[in-house]
C-alpha cells in the first residue's frame, strides 16, 4: 500500500522539493498551495503517483479548516507543514494585515493541522509530522547591529521549535514522530517575493534541506539543523533551556529584592 503525504506550500521552494522527493519515493500526495496552476502542473508531471491538489490560503480560517479536515480524515503517513510568508520587518513597521497573515500561516495553520492529524496517526500507531521553521528561531538574543529585526517572523519560527519538541515528548511511545527542520538561507523564491536580492549570499538548495530532514528522521532528530555541523551547539542550547526551566523557585530571586522604582 502506498504511503500518503500532505505537503503545504508545495508550489515552490522547500515544499515543492519535499513533494518531488516524496513522489520519487512512491508516496501518494495531497499538495496544498495558493496557486492552482502550479498545483495542476505538478500533478500533471507526476502521474506515477496519485496527486490530489488543494488550492487553499492558509492565512484564512476557511483555508486552514479545509486542509485540517483532510488531515483529520485521510490516513496520512506524513504531514509537512511548510507553507510560509516572509514579511521581514520590525514590529512597528509591520502592517497589521501582514502580521495577522504571518501568524496564521506559520503559527495557527501548522498548529491546527498537526492537531487534526495526530489522533488518526496515534490510532494507526504510525505517522510523522515535519514542521519547517528556520535558524532565525534561535536569533532572539542577537543585538540590534547583528541582524535585521523581524520580531514576528522570528517568534513564529521559535513557536514551531518549541511546539515540535513538546509535541514529540507528548507522543513518545505512540509510533508518531515529530521533527522541526531549521535551515538557514535557502535558494528559493521566498526572498524574491519579499523584494530581497540574496543572489550574492551562499545559500543551501531546497533539495538539500529535504535530504537533511529525511536523514534526520532516520537519526531520530527532533530538531534538524541542515547547515549546523556541530550538533553539540544545539545540545548546549537545549541543556541551557532545561537548566533555566529547572532553576526556577517560588522565592523571589535576590536581584529583584529592594531597589527603587525610577
Amino acid at each position: 500500500m502506498s504511503k500518503l503525504a500532505l505537503v503545504t506550500g508545495a508550489t515552490s521552494g522547500i515544499g515543492q522539493a519535499f513533494a518531488e522527493r516524496l513522489a520519487a519515493d512512491g508516496h501518494d500526495l495531497v499538495i496544498v498551495g495558493r496557486r492552482q496552476e502550479r498545483l495542476d502542473e505538478f500533478a500533471a508531471a507526476h502521474t506515477e503517483v496519485k496527486v490530489r491538489v488543494v488550492a487553499a490560503d492558509l492565512s484564512s480560517d476557511e483555508g486552514i479548516d479545509a486542509v485540517a479536515e483532510i488531515a483529520a480524515t485521510e490516513p496520512l503517513d506524513l504531514l509537512v507543514n511548510n507553507a510560509g510568508v516572509a514579511h521581514y520587518m520590525p514590529l512597528a513597521d509591520l502592517p497589521a494585515a501582514q502580521a495577522r497573515e504571518l501568524v496564521k500561516v506559520k503559527v495557527l495553520a501548522p498548529t491546527m493541522l498537526a492537531r487534526a492529524a495526530v489522533p488518526g496517526m496515534r490510532e494507526r500507531g504510525r505517522g510523522t509530522i515535519v514542521n519547517v521553521a528556520g535558524m532565525i528561531a534561535f536569533s532572539g538574543p542577537a543585538p540590534h547591529a547583528q541582524m535585521p529585526r523581524r520580531a514576528v517572523y522570528a517568534g513564529s519560527l521559535a513557536h514551531l521549535v518549541t511546539l515540535s519538541q513538546t509535541l514529540s515528548a507528548e507522543l513518545e511511545g505512540t509510533g508518531v514522530r515529530v521533527q522541526v527542520v531549521c535551515p538557514g538561507v535557502v535558494a528559493t523564491e521566498f526572498h524574491e517575493r519579499q523584494g530581497m536580492d540574496l543572489s550574492a549570499i551562499p545559500r543551501m538548495s531546497a533539495a538539500d534541506v529535504v535530504s537533511a530532514s529525511l536523514r534526520g528522521l532516520e537519526l531520530g532528530e527532533v530538531v534538524c539543523a541542515p547547515g549546523v555541523e556541530d550538533t553539540g551547539l544545539l545540545d548546549a542550547v537545549f541543556r541551557a533551556e532545561l537548566a533555566a526551566f529547572g532553576g526556577q523557585s517560588p522565592e523571589l530571586a535576590a536581584r529583584y529584592r529592594g531597589g527603587q522604582i525610577s
